[in-house]
Order: C-alpha cells, then sequence, then structure tokens
C-alpha cells in the first residue's frame, strides 16, 4: 500500500501547508465556468460509505468528478454485504474493479486504516466511528486561515470545540490539527460528553460555555450524535440546550470578531438557533465550499502523477 490519509497524523507539517496550497488553487478552479481539470484522468475513486452521509460523500464525488476521475458508488443497502459479505471481501472487491482509491466511511472505529492494511490503493478516510474525520479538519483549519487573513498558522487564536466531544471524530481531528498549527483549542461540554481522559489531547477543557465565548475567536459547534449513545448519558437534551446551545443571545456574549462553525448536520434549534446558523458571522457554508477545494487536494496528492506541483495550463 502507499500513502493514504486516515488520520492527521499521517501528515507532516509540510504536508498539510501543501494542501492548504493545492486547495486554494483548486478552489479557484471551482470558480470558473467549467470547473474541471484533466488532473485525474483516467483514475477511478470509489465511495464507500457504511455510513449514511450528504456533505462529506458528495463533496468527495464531486472533487473526483471535477478532477475528471471516474467516480465508483458503493451503496450499503444494495450490496452484498446484506448477505454477509465480509468488510476484506467488500474492500478487496472494489480494488479488483479497478479502483485507484477507496474514500470511506465505517461506524467502526479504526477500521479505514485496517482496510487499507489489506489493500494496494490508497484509502482515504471519510469518518471511522468516532475516531477521526481528516479532511474535516483540514477544510476546517482552511476556512479560519482564510476568514483570518492568515497563510499557513493559527499562532495565537482560540477555538472553543463545543457540545458532543465524546463521540466527535470531528473534534478529535480538529483538536489534533488546530493545535499543531498554533491555536489554542478549548473543549466546552458537560462532563458526560467530555472523554474520561484528556491528558494524551493537546486542549484546555471547561464545563461552561458562558464563561468561555467572550475568551474565543472560533466558536466549532458539534452535533448531539445520538445514534452513537449505547444508553442515555444526558439527562435531558432540553437541559443540555438551556447550558450549550448557540443562541442570538449567547453569541452577544463572544468577541464582535468571533465567527461560528458547525460540521453538519444541523439540528437546528438543539445545538444552534437558526438565527445564529444563518447570521453573517456563521461560516458554515463556506466550510461546505472549502471542502470540495481540500477534498481535491486531497485526491490529487495521493493520486496525482506530479502531486506535488500543479500544471499552470489548468
Amino acid at each position: 500500500m502507499g500513502r493514504s490519509l486516515t488520520s492527521i497524523a499521517d501528515l507532516s507539517d509540510e504536508e498539510i501547508s501543501h494542501l492548504f496550497d493545492l486547495s486554494r488553487i483548486f478552489l479557484e478552479v471551482n470558480e470558473r465556468e467549467i470547473p474541471k481539470v484533466p488532473a485525474l484522468r483516467g483514475k477511478t475513486v470509489a465511495t464507500v460509505f457504511f455510513e449514511n452521509s450528504t456533505r462529506t460523500r458528495l463533496s468527495f464525488e464531486l472533487a473526483a468528478t471535477r478532477l475528471s476521475a471516474d467516480v465508483l458508488t458503493f451503496t450499503l443497502g444494495s450490496s452484498s454485504v446484506s448477505k454477509g459479505e465480509s468488510l476484506r471481501d467488500t474492500a478487496e472487491t472494489i480494488e479488483s474493479l479497478g479502483a485507484d482509491l477507496i474514500v470511506m466511511r465505517h461506524s467502526s472505529s479504526g477500521s479505514v486504516k485496517l482496510v487499507g492494511s489489506w489493500l494496494d490503493i490508497p484509502v482515504v478516510n471519510a469518518g471511522d466511528g468516532a475516531h477521526e474525520h481528516p479532511t474535516q479538519a483540514l477544510l476546517d483549519a482552511l476556512t479560519i486561515m482564510d476568514h483570518f487573513h492568515m497563510n499557513s498558522r493559527l499562532d495565537g487564536l482560540r477555538v472553543a470545540i463545543v457540545g458532543d466531544v465524546l463521540h466527535s471524530r470531528v473534534a478529535r481531528s480538529n483538536a489534533q490539527l488546530l493545535s499543531r498549527l498554533g491555536a489554542e483549542v478549548n473543549l466546552v461540554a458537560p462532563p458526560a460528553l467530555l472523554p474520561l481522559d484528556l491528558s494524551l489531547w493537546p486542549v484546555k477543557s471547561s464545563f461552561l460555555l458562558d464563561e468561555v465565548l467572550p475568551q474565543v475567536d472560533v466558536i466549532y459547534m458539534l452535533r448531539i450524535q445520538t445514534e452513537r449513545f449505547s444508553e442515555s448519558i444526558l439527562p435531558s437534551m432540553e437541559e443540555f440546550s438551556r447550558s450549550f446551545s448557540l443562541t442570538a443571545n449567547r453569541l452577544g456574549r463572544a468577541g464582535k470578531g468571533a465567527i461560528v462553525m458547525h460540521p453538519g448536520p444541523i439540528i437546528r434549534g438543539l445545538e444552534i438557533s437558526a438565527e445564529v446558523a444563518d447570521s453573517p458571522r456563521s461560516l458554515i457554508r463556506t466550510q461546505v465550499k472549502n471542502g470540495i477545494g481540500i477534498r481535491m487536494a486531497v485526491l490529487y496528492w495521493l493520486l496525482g502523477t506530479d502531486r506535488d506541483r500543479v500544471d499552470p495550463q489548468w
């Protein structure tokens, strides 16, 4: 197996910076009248999602198409998995069909890396359980950088990641990446939704959102992932919302330059109000747009014939 992307830890600082540079080039491509380049013509990208997805799956498929790659789409409901086919057999079948790269989402932590160990083609982690989601962290970092007019670092910025940290692969990848880039990261959640041991996390933590808000530049809200709860670990959703939902009134306590982010899907009225989600301070739609550029960059970096540069004729 060659180079893959299963974790933020797979990337060196130089590679992270290079992916940001590539992303900005590909975002410019997306603004053209014909937003397509022949960078991966003849390549085949397979999207293999064992969990439902809207933004990530469509983003990867659009990224592959705009690079002129062919796309194989794996649908769990109509696959042989329902007949008992193993994960390994599914992955090896897709490789044998001619896929040059697999983008995979699965409910089990570590599953994407395991699949990568069986194959001779790159794999990209599009979310494995509550473990990691590296391309989401990359697009989030790019969004923050460009908003604050930074180039490749986030030194001095203060980020609050708020909500269901315990079950969030987005929180794990973002905590790693944003801290590496120089940001100060604070995880804000009720005790039941924070990991018991944060000693290996490069972060601070807090149980009080109202105390943190005036001190941060980025308020990153997370969805409550009830599908990952083995039992009820919160007294009530109403109680959570009273203390941790980002309302317009609560946003008013933050600094005037503070921005709002969310990986989606949004549960309006629970972790964030509709007024805040749609406000000028929200960069949620910008995150979605930047996701295409980041995923084009990742696919090109892994599959391009000259992946450390781009063709000036594009």
